[in-house]
């Protein structure tokens, strides 16, 4: 007995602070299960990428969406994958698109129905939801791209050739740029939630 009484004692708490703070909870929650799908991510695109870079994928090439130019005058990508490894000079060709994309489109298939279902208690019209979350999926990853090709290649270039960490860096250089995705996901999403995952009266 005392046991179930240590355990609904913070629960209690919670429940009290919920409801004298829902807004603030409702985002607790949705950092947390956020947090938990950033981790996910992080064991999934290793996996991804590993698998893929036994494939020829590695060395086709995957720049499109050419607009403008880098600093250093070469064409601007808003996904730019060159062809070969990382640790060689390369951009992961197609391999790589597909470890990041995949890994991203899982990760933000669990959360929508996290967020809809523990955050946010949806109970409005669940394709309409989705459909709505595609469209902001699509443009936040475009948006993610487009950031990416300013950041991806220095801080590759950082880990793998400054400080000579080889294959640790090219890790080292994965994780932080799935953060830096994760980051741009998060900060952008919660205002969507909070229109498309709306609490309807009960009929």
């Amino acid at each position: 007995m005392s046991g179930r009484k240590t355990a609904a004692r913070p629960l209690g708490l919670w429940a009290r602070y919920k409801e004298k703070h829902p807004h603030i909870a409702q985002f607790l929650i949705f950092f947390i299960l956020s947090n938990g799908i950033t981790v996910l991510q992080l064991f999934l695109m290793p996996a991804f990428k590993s698998l893929f870079a036994r494939t020829s994928l590695v060395n086709s090439n995957f720049q499109i969406l050419q607009f403008g130019h880098n600093f250093d005058g070469s064409l601007y990508y808003v996904f730019d994958y060159a062809a070969g490894p990382l640790a060689a000079g390369g951009g992961g060709g197609l391999a790589y698109f597909l470890a990041v994309q995949i890994t991203i489109a899982i990760a933000q298939i669990l959360n929508f129905f996290a967020q809809r279902s523990i955050t946010f208690k949806s109970n409005s019209n669940i394709w309409q939801a989705a459909f709505w979350y595609v469209v902001a999926y699509v443009v936040i990853t475009l948006g993610a791209a487009a950031a990416q090709g300013i950041y991806k290649a220095p801080i590759y270039n950082l880990f793998i050739n400054t400080w000579g960490w080889g294959a640790t860096g090219e890790t080292t250089a994965d994780v932080i740029t799935m953060i830096i995705n994760s980051a741009i996901s998060f900060w952008v999403f919660f205002p969507i939630f909070k229109i498309i995952f709306k609490q309807e009266p009960e009929k």
